[in-house]
């Protein structure tokens, strides 16, 4: 508020026109009323200045004007929106005979009219006596800017000094207190309105609506309203507006149909606030409804209901839709605004297509509207997106006032192609600029520096984020840094910052858990995902469908598929990734009959299944052996669901035919399938030729995905293991290193182990770690005194390429990773959760060394069609070693080292009496081609067992 007082004596000095060095015409002498005549004639005639100039010569002459001479100068000043003009007329205020408060009032009106509000402020503070215009005229100038609260504080000056509003001046006021918010002052004018009698006044009651609607007092409103004897149009759309704004879209609608059947017809503005309303909620087609019904009642839709159409569908991300109601528009005669524009080019720029954007941004050169700042920002963004950042820079610097929203979409553009360098250039520009940086820009900057692999720069900048104390870090800050932590392999600082985040105060939301819930889907993190399902739980997040899904995902994943159904059956409402996630849960489980029950009751209570649904419900007919119930399904979904199978779909239909022994069918199957052969189908009849011992169909379907894809180390490994499974151990040997596949690179993996509440990641051959030299002492020592129990000694050639691949590389991670744990722990009842290398295998994560970790009385890893599931493993290996003994049936570890097993010799030492393993550990009735062969349909996924894939199976083919 100006404080400064400029008295209406102290007359602005203004250059004297009178004493120039140019002639002068002869003077002229003027009554008073003549000179009233001839400055109106002069202002009637667009010569303001010439009466302005006058003045001085009336001056001179010793003459006065009349009060109304002058506000009638000062009127037409206001209507040339002249201030210069003005100001030399206030400097001239002496020349009016006889001072009132109507010219001082006058003078105030003029400073705020033509946008000089300190200057009115100045001369309503000097005046000697206020009355209700001048008090108007100032209410008024400051409605113009918006000043709410000014307002306000103006009116309680005004009650103070006893000068009563009238049915003009009151609702302004309201107004003011509806946009901020004040519903308490709302209430005393509204008891004041009563004790005056100014009710009866309809623009005062439709002021009391508004009011009372704004501020959120629906019930109020409503009540107040519904007390009203007469109802214009105003009243209605203040009504209607308050439910929109509050969602209650309708119930809107229902006052708009009442608002008809009571004989108000609505206006333009009725159906805009009903459209727009539709549009904000998401709910476009409603909108659109409502846009025709309107030009069916002879309203012809203005600029403001096309660009609420254009603006709501490109929101909702019916971009095409946008840009097609814009031609429309054009069409129907309608210029569009720069807001019309700049929603257009919002739906191209999502489309990237520049062209379109290019045209639009033509035509808001030829109306005008380039100067417009939303235009200007919408530009910039198209021309980021598209990759056209010198177009952007242009129009960046052609703007004058840029905003905040100018400095972020230019800056994002960058840090989006990589340039970060001119990323920061610009960012110090702007925090040198009068538009400070705020909590969006610091996130732009944090999350395209931590998207790079730059941790140190994006910790830096979220360290100096609160430095000056204006911008406060809000939990899409977080967000930045975790998802990006999680996307560069840093887990475990993404928790701790996940951790630290809480501590902080700042509670988290879906994008959190939805970054940081898939970083849990493994067995090594069921803890952790408990935990996570607790921050959902604290902030009530578990009732967004989207987080729920995913922690559905994360259990079913994680080993704990009973969890996973209860946050299903606890959802409000699902949605068919809902019903999708839990049964390929089952699938994932080996659990096909449950999984087969989910489809049903989808059907019958859920949304209509889509291509996902479908991928699963095959491999629960795969993993239940039902053939003809798989190809069933497979025709419906053409026939019944109009869906087009795809590559995943006949993936999975291999994948049964090569589970029920069907292999000849297989063939066939891809032979005559209506699609392309890509990778996925060979890469299942690979799988399938495999489990069944055909060395011919494998090579072929070797051959296929060697030129098709760049996995063919992991390709010509599982061929090795298939030549060693069908006991050709010296075709193995021939085929080991082709001339063609010399050039081929080893691929190293990794194992994580779970200790003491840490997930520790350990690589092949890592020697970076905590207590390497005590882990790699650790293996050498287990070569002395663990006993080694040959499972197939006739097979030893299968392991060549897995030993060569070991001096190459190091200690398999699985071994380190064991070692690990030894050094860490005692044997106790305390397990050690230790997962399998992500890079074994081609068909399936896991190859023949798969299993390497197997606790009694949990769960054993194994692959299926795309992924790893678990299943239980109940028995006890030795019987009698009960609780009492401090190595019991859960504790115990039987390990997988090349095909061998590992027997804890220390263990038996501690027997008494010592015990020999037991006696199928020592000679199997079985070979290693049986074991392939014997394994529950379930279990011969897209890569079937070697003899290191097992680790213990009992004489009489059952998995313990």
């Amino acid at each position: 508020m100006e404080t400064s007082i400029l008295s209406c004596k102290s007359i602005p000095q203004v250059p004297n026109l009178v004493n120039s060095s140019k002639p002068i015409n002869p003077t002229i002498s003027f009554t008073s009323k003549a000179t009233e005549l001839h400055l109106n004639h002069l202002c009637r005639n667009g010569q303001l200045k010439e009466a302005v100039n006058a003045l001085d010569t009336i001056s001179k002459q010793g003459n006065k004007l009349t009060s109304n001479a002058y506000i009638s100068l000062l009127q037409h000043c206001i209507d040339s929106n002249s201030i210069e003009q003005g100001r030399k007329v206030h400097s001239r205020i002496s020349l009016v005979d006889e001072m009132n408060p109507f010219v001082e009032t006058k003078l105030v009106s003029m400073y705020a009219k033509c946008g000089s509000l300190g200057e009115a402020r100045r001369v309503f503070e000097e005046m000697g006596e206020r009355n209700l215009f001048t008090w108007s005229a100032m209410i008024g100038g400051y409605t113009r800017e918006q000043r709410w609260r000014e307002i306000i504080e103006l009116f309680v000056w005004m009650m103070e000094e006893g000068v009563m509003p009238d049915e003009f001046l009151l609702p302004k006021v309201l107004q003011a207190c509806a946009n901020v918010g004040d519903v308490k002052t709302g209430e005393v004018i509204h008891s004041f309105v009563i004790l005056s009698g100014l009710n009866s006044s309809i623009h005062v009651k439709n002021s009391l609506v508004a009011m009372y609607a704004k501020c959120g007092k629906l019930s109020a409103a409503r009540r107040f309203f519904e007390e009203l004897d007469t109802k214009d149009t105003v009243t209605w759309n203040s009504i209607i507006s308050g439910y929109c704004r509050r969602g209650k879209n309708e119930e809107a609608l229902r006052l708009f149909d009442r608002m008809r059947a009571e004989g108000v017809e609505p206006g333009v503005i009725t159906w805009n606030i009903l459209i727009a309303s539709y549009n904000q909620m998401g709910n476009s087609d409603v909108a659109l409804e409502l846009m025709k019904k309107m030009e069916s009642h002879g309203i012809a839709p203005d600029v403001f209901t096309w660009t609420s159409m254009i603006s709501g569908c490109a929101q909702n991300k019916r971009t095409n839709q946008a840009l097609e109601l814009f031609r429309e528009m054009v069409l129907a005669g309608v210029e569009p605004n720069g807001v019309t524009i700049a929603s257009a080019v919002s739906a191209c720029a999502s489309l990237k297509a520049l062209n379109n954007g290019m045209e639009l941004h033509a035509l808001g050169v030829k109306l005008r509207s380039t100067g417009d700042v939303l235009l200007g920002n919408s530009l910039i963004d198209i021309y980021s997106k598209c990759g056209d950042l010198e177009g952007a820079r242009s129009i960046f610097d052609m703007i004058l006032e840029k905003d905040v929203f100018t400095w972020n979409t230019m800056i994002g553009g960058y840090t989006q192609a990589g340039y970060f360098g001119k990323a920061y250039d610009l960012f110090t520009r702007m925090q040198d600029s009068a538009v400070t940086p705020n909590v969006i820009t610091w996130n732009v900057m944090i999350s395209g520096y931590i998207r790079k692999g730059d941790e140190d720069q994006a910790m830096d900048l979220f360290q100096r984020m609160e430095a000056d104390g204006t911008t406060k870090r809000n939990v899409a800050s977080w967000n930045s840094l975790i998802s990006g932590l999680l996307q560069n392999g840093q887990k475990n600082k993404a928790f701790r910052f996940l951790r630290q985040m809480q501590s902080c105060s700042t509670r988290p939301n879906s994008i959190t858990m939805l970054s940081i819930l898939p970083a849990c889907a493994n067995l090594v993190a069921t803890k952790k995902v408990k935990e996570i399902h607790g921050c959902v739980l604290r902030g009530r997040l578990q009732l967004e469908t989207s987080v729920a899904n995913t922690l559905i995902d994360a259990y079913a994943k994680s080993g704990n598929i009973l969890y996973a159904r209860v946050v299903f059956e606890h959802l409000p409402s699902r949605d068919v990734i809902s019903w999708n996630t839990l049964m390929a849960g089952y699938v994932l489980h080996g659990c096909p009959n449950e999984a087969l029950n989910i489809f049903e009751q989808m059907r019958l209570l859920g949304p209509k299944p889509n291509r996902g649904t479908f991928v699963s419900i095959i491999l629960a007919y795969s993993l239940a052996g039902m053939v003809e119930q798989g190809n069933s399904t497979l025709s419906s979904m053409t026939n019944d669901y109009q869906i087009s199978p795809g590559s995943e779909h006949y993936s999975a239909m291999l994948d049964l035919l090569g589970r029920s022994h069907r292999l000849g069918e297989a063939v066939n199957f891809v032979e005559e399938m209506g699609i392309e052969q890509d990778y996925a189908i060979w890469d299942a009849l690979l799988t399938a030729s495999r489990v069944h011992g055909n060395i011919a169909l494998a090579v072929r379907a070797a051959e296929c995905l060697f030129d098709m894809g760049p996995k063919s180390v992991n390709i010509y490994r599982l061929l090795v293991q298939l030549y060693g499974l069908s006991g050709r151990s010296d075709d193995a040997v021939k085929v080991r290193k082709p001339q063609k596949w010399s050039g081929l690179e080893y691929s190293t993996g990794c194992s994580w182990i779970e200790m003491k509440n840490t997930v520790h990641t350990i690589g092949t051959g890592e020697r970076s770690m905590t207590n390497s030299k005590r882990i790699y002492s650790q293996l050498a020592r287990i070569a002395e005194e663990i006993k080694i129990v040959l499972l197939y000694p006739h097979d030893t050639q299968l392991c060549i390429e897995d030993e060569e691949r070991e001096e190459k590389c190091g200690f398999h991670s699985e071994k380190l990773a064991l070692s690990f744990a030894l050094i860490s722990t005692p044997y106790s009842s305390q397990n050690i959760s230790s997962s399998l290398p992500s890079h074994l295998g081609t068909s399936s994560p896991y190859s023949s060394s798969s299993l390497t970790v197997v606790f009694f009385g949990h769960r054993l890893l194994r692959p299926s069609s795309s992924s790893f599931s678990a299943i239980d493993i109940s028995f006890s290996l030795l019987p009698h070693l009960g609780t009492s003994s401090p190595y019991s049936s859960s504790s115990l570890a039987v390990v997988s080292f090349d095909r061998c097993l590992l027997w804890p010799s220390s263990l038996l030492a501690v027997i008494s009496p010592p015990i020999p393993p037991p006696l199928w550990l020592s000679s199997p009735p079985f070979s290693a081609l049986d074991i392939s062969s014997s394994l529950p349909p379930h279990l011969r996924t897209s890569s079937s067992y070697s003899s290191s894939s097992l680790a213990v199976i009992s004489s009489d083919r059952r998995l313990l």
